[in-house]
C-alpha cells in the first residue's frame, strides 16, 4: 500500500453565501499522478488555494505526510474544565502560511502564469533556490555564505540545463514564448525541492503538440525527482493518459473519483462535464 502524501478531509470553502468547495475529501498517495477535473467554476483552484495556505477553509483539514498543515475542523473541539465549568472550546490548529507550506515540500504553479517577468530565467530559478538556504542577516551582510551561494547558483544552472532552458537563462521571463514560460514556472517550482507538485492547468493555452510534450514532461519529472503530482487540467487527453486516479468536482461537490476508465463511464461525470450523450 502506498504512503499517503496529501489528505484533504471534509474541506469546505465559503465566500459569504457562496460555497466554492463543499465537504471535499481527497487522498493523494506517494508516486501518483492524481487529477482534479470539473467545469469552470467547480472549485478546483479554490481547493488548491486551501491546500497551499492561500485560503483558510471554512471547515476541514489538510495534512501532508500525516502532519496537519491547514485546519478548521470540528474534530479539534474538546471539553476541558475551566473555572469549575465543563466548557467546550475549539483547539483549532493555526494554518501554515504559503511560504512555510512550500518549505515543507509542496510546490505549485498557477492557472495564470506568475513568473517574475522583469527578471531573467536564471534569476527566477535562483530566487526559488534561495528558499532552502541557511543564510541569516549576519552571514548575508558579511558574505560569510559565499560557498552556499555558489552551490545554489550551480544547482540553478544544472536545473535549467536539465529542463532545456539553459540556452535562454539570460532572457527576461516576459520575453519567452508562452509554452516556455510554462516550463520555466514548473522549473521554478522544482527548484524548491518539493515532494508534492501541484499543477494548476499547466496545458492552458497550449496547442495539441505542446500538450503532448507537456504530458511526457510531467511523467519524466515525476520519475526523475521522485515526485507526487496533483493537477488541475481541462485537456482530457492529457488527464486520461497520465493520471493514476481522477477526482471530479461539480459546483464544489465531489461527484466521482476513480481510474480514468471508471470516470469516463460515470453518468454523473458525462452529464456534468464530459458532455457525451448516451443512447437510452
Amino acid at each position: 500500500m502506498r504512503e499517503n502524501v496529501l489528505h484533504i478531509e471534509n474541506v469546505t470553502m465559503q465566500f459569504g453565501g457562496v460555497v466554492a468547495v463543499d465537504n471535499l475529501t481527497v487522498d493523494v498517495n506517494k508516486g501518483e499522478i492524481v487529477a482534479l477535473i470539473g467545469p469552470n467554476g467547480a472549485g478546483k483552484t479554490t481547493a488548491f488555494n486551501c491546500i497551499t495556505g492561500v485560503y483558510e477553509p471554512t471547515n476541514g483539514l489538510v495534512s501532508f505526510f500525516g502532519e496537519t498543515i491547514v485546519s478548521n475542523h470540528p474534530r479539534g473541539k474538546m471539553k476541558k474544565l475551566y473555572a469549575g465549568q465543563n466548557r467546550e472550546f475549539c483547539t483549532k490548529v493555526v494554518s501554515q502560511t504559503p511560504d512555510k507550506i512550500t518549505k515543507l515540500g509542496i510546490a505549485r504553479t498557477f492557472q495564470n502564469i506568475r513568473l517574475f517577468k522583469n527578471l531573467t530565467v536564471f534569476e527566477n530559478v535562483l530566487i526559488a533556490k534561495h528558499m532552502r538556504m541557511k543564510q541569516n542577516f549576519l552571514t548575508a551582510t558579511f558574505r560569510l555564505n559565499f560557498m552556499e551561494e555558489r552551490r545554489v547558483r550551480e544547482e540553478s544552472l544544472a536545473l535549467l540545463e536539465e529542463q532545456g532552458l539553459l540556452g535562454v537563462k539570460d532572457e527576461l521571463a516576459s520575453s519567452l514564448p508562452y509554452g516556455v514560460q510554462r516550463r520555466l514556472e514548473i522549473a521554478r517550482a522544482l527548484a524548491t525541492d518539493p515532494k508534492l507538485l501541484l499543477l494548476d492547468e499547466p496545458a492552458a493555452g497550449m496547442n495539441p503538440q505542446e500538450t503532448q510534450e507537456l504530458a511526457d514532461f510531467i511523467v519524466q519529472i515525476k520519475d526523475k525527482y521522485a515526485l507526487t503530482v496533483f493537477l488541475i487540467e481541462h485537456h482530457m487527453d492529457l488527464v486520461m493518459r497520465i493520471s493514476d486516479r481522477i477526482y471530479v468536482l461539480d459546483f464544489g461537490k465531489l461527484i466521482a473519483h476513480g481510474t480514468a476508465a471508471e470516470v469516463q463511464k460515470d453518468k454523473r461525470v458525462i452529464e456534468a462535464y464530459l458532455g457525451v450523450a448516451e443512447d437510452a
